[in-house]
């Protein structure tokens, strides 16, 4: 992996920034981080995540690999493909970022037990994705649920049938 260099990843921020004609205030609050936090990672005094740094690429509309690479979470030529899987992923607008980051998980689990470690582990654990509940809607349970009891009779619970009847 590469070598950490967030002073030259602050100095690319803010250009980036300056080129979008944002502030940094309007930049930490369209990535959804802290005024204080941004500005010191853009003085090169704070490493982000990777989760960080994909909104700030979001907010910025930049590549997220360029980041990733800048602050050396990627060695650019080795986890080319994992990056774009990943983008793919994340740009789809069909799903829900609940979706999304559900199929990261996923992803993630597949090539870990392929012997693909990722480049930062971190990347697909979002705290607030592993709380352990099921996606609201995955699972064959969800897209049935109200649409009869199976039996064929068009009713809706076993005990209205019962009860019909």
């Amino acid at each position: 992996m590469a070598t950490l260099n967030v002073g030259n990843l602050g100095e690319y921020l803010r250009e980036q920034r300056r080129n979008a004609q944002l502030s940094l205030r309007q930049l930490a609050d369209a990535a959804g981080v802290s005024n204080p936090y941004l500005s010191q990672i853009e003085r090169g005094l704070r490493k982000p995540s990777a989760e960080v740094l994909q909104q700030v690429a979001k907010a910025l509309r930049i590549s997220a690999e360029t980041l990733y690479v800048r602050a050396g979470i990627l060695d650019a030529e080795r986890d080319r493909d994992e990056v774009e899987t990943r983008a793919v992923i994340l740009a789809d607008p069909t799903l829900t970022e609940r979706q999304k980051q559900v199929l990261l998980q996923i992803y993630v689990s597949f090539r870990k037990e392929n012997g693909f470690e990722i480049a930062d582990g971190d990347e697909a654990s979002d705290p607030g994705v592993t709380d352990g509940t099921e996606p609201s809607d995955a699972g064959p349970r969800d897209r049935t649920a109200g649409q009869g009891d199976g039996d064929g009779d068009g009713d809706k619970s076993t005990e209205q049938h019962k009860t019909a009847g």
